[in-house]
């Protein structure tokens, strides 16, 4: 008689299985766009059942969210190091730039972007999960750190969030932009100097002078 296989495999399998998934719709979403993937090709492709796929996701919807999911998680984690490290206004802010900017030029999140603008016209929800898991959360969290040192002091941020927005848009004003239109090895990336030069400006309009 066979054996029943235990829970605890049984859970590994599961989150193996989970995890298969999503790399293969991860490659499909990047690749093929998010209108030509379909929960039959990514089934066809892991060589199962769009059954046995559903049982995972209910809809494609679902599955890309999930996919999101997996691709902030640990550039969050980054992110708050980042902000609770210390070393003051400056380095925080240094450090803050870096992840955001290294994150957002890595190959997966240059295509993420791409689809994301050629697409999220045509299918809103698909456009409004990342800007729920992604940007609206990047601004929030910094947005808090921003109202910490204004009421520090140590800067002058009457409104946190534009000011989160503008930090955002400097560190994305130089090599980024140029990369999104460009193809790879065409650009030169240089990604401390554009994070100083976005610190440099966004203190240049934020920051309080030292007293004299």
């Amino acid at each position: 008689m066979e054996l029943a296989c235990p829970p605890g495999r049984r859970a590994a399998r599961k989150a193996d299985r989970r995890r298969a998934i999503l790399e293969v719709a991860e490659q499909s979403f990047l690749k093929r766009g998010y209108g030509e993937t379909s929960m039959s090709t990514i089934a066809a492709a892991l060589g199962g059942s769009k059954t046995t796929l559903w049982s995972y996701f209910p809809s494609k919807e679902a599955l890309f969210a999930a996919v999101l999911d997996g691709m902030i998680d640990d550039f969050e984690r980054k992110l708050d190091e980042a902000l609770t490290t210390g070393g003051g206004t400056e380095a925080v802010l240094l450090r803050f730039g870096r992840v955001i900017l290294e994150k957002m030029m890595s190959p997966k999140s240059i295509a993420l972007h791409r689809l994301l603008v050629s697409e999220a016209e045509r299918v809103p929800t698909m456009g409004q999960a990342f800007a729920e898991r992604g940007p609206d959360r990047l601004r929030r969290r910094l947005c808090r750190w921003m109202q910490d040192e204004t009421d520090a002091g140590r800067l002058r941020a009457h409104d946190p969030l534009l000011a989160a927005r503008q930090f955002v848009a400097l560190c994305q004003a130089g090599c980024y932009i140029d990369r999104l239109w460009r193809p790879i090895g065409t650009v030169k990336v240089d990604i401390e100097s554009d994070v100083r030069a976005a610190v440099a400006s966004f203190l240049g309009a934020w920051g309080v002078a030292p007293a004299p």
